[in-house]
This record gives C-alpha cells, structure tokens and sequence, in this order.
C-alpha cells in the first residue's frame, strides 16, 4: 500500500458511519446598500486609486485628462472610447510583448464589472478590455467602469462573467509588503489606478 491509499483508507474509516447530507450553508450577504456606486467609489478610494464620476458626454475629455501630457498609450480593441495617438494593442493582428508594453507609461481599458462591496474591478477581456498583459504592464492604468456595471457583491458578479475566459479582478494599484510590512506599489502591476466611474 503507497501512502496514498493508507491516507485515504485512514479517511474512509473515520467516516464509517456517519450520516451524508451536510447542508452547506449559503453565502452571507451584506444588507442593501441605498447607493451601490457611491460605496463603489469609497471602496475604491480606500485602496488609494484616483476615482472620478463623470456624464457620460464627457468621458472622452476626462480620459485624455487622466492621461499626462505626451503619455505613450496603449488601448485594446474596441474601446469605446477613440483616443489619438494611443496605439492599438492587437490592431492588424499585432500584438505587443512585455518588453514593448513596458514602453508604455500608460492603459485605457473598460471593466466588465465593479463590485461595490469589496471596490473591485473585473476584467473579462473582452472588447475594450484587450488581453490580461496590457492591464497589468503599463504603470497608469486608466479604468472605465460604467454605473449600471457596478452591482452589490461578488456573488451578484459571478453571474455575469464567462467563466470560460480569463478574468483579472483588480482592488487598487499593485502593491504588496515585505515581512517588515513595507509597502511597495508596482510590482505586480499599475503603480497608479485611476478609475472613471461614468454616470448615465
């Protein structure tokens, strides 16, 4: 007998005769928030990104405000929102490496989803979010995330993402801490998070 059979043969027989049916008990939910975008954006603020509410007429011009001045940019297929001068990431089918994204100093994607509860954003990567690398690489990303995409909780989210495609679920800039509890932004991605929230 290999170690794994004497394991399982050790949990079989301490489960000789008890009863199957355990219910598992259903998610916790949090009460009914009045406004699911302000906590939205308090959430988000909390982890130190740049949030800003604009109309939707002026999305284009808050956009290119986010964005310093002679920024190289990049922006994925099928953004909704058209930027001059940003390069297209996949256009004509090319799309860019690490090293040439590291170029970069910034990103405009959409989000598919925020969750008020937690401020985080998901990305699907579908059209106007571009494949995971151009997310995470530049050091600004630029996020739109559209009011009637933000929903209560993470459960409320599930059903709304493909589970067959990758998703990147972003809470703030990167950041992470040594064992001394250093902070560090940027490692693992954006340095800076600047989300616009667009009302309808």
């Amino acid at each position: 007998m290999n170690a794994r059979d004497e394991i399982l043969s050790r949990v079989r027989r301490a489960l000789d005769g008890v009863e199957p049916g355990y219910a598992v008990p259903p998610a916790p939910r949090i009460a009914p928030l009045a406004d699911v975008v302000g906590h939205f954006a308090e959430r988000v603020a909390d982890y130190k990104a740049i949030v800003e509410r604009c109309p939707a007429d002026e999305l284009a011009a808050r956009v290119a405000a986010a964005l310093p001045e002679g920024a190289r940019v990049v922006v994925p297929a099928g953004l909704s929102v058209d930027l001059p001068g940003a390069d297209e990431d996949g256009a004509g089918g090319r799309v860019f490496d690490a090293y040439e994204l590291d170029a970069y100093d910034a990103v405009v994607t959409e989000a598919r989803v925020g969750i008020a509860e937690t401020g985080t954003i998901v990305l699907d990567h579908g059209p106007g979010q571009g494949r995971r690398a151009i997310s995470l690489v530049p050091d600004l990303h630029v996020c739109i995330v559209r009011a009637d995409q933000v929903v209560p909780d993470v459960p409320d989210a599930m059903p709304l993402l493909d589970p067959a495609r990758p998703h990147t679920w972003i809470s703030g800039p990167s950041a992470t801490s040594d064992i001394e509890l250093d902070r560090v932004e940027g490692v693992h991605g954006p340095r800076t998070l600047h989300v616009l929230l667009v009302d309808p």
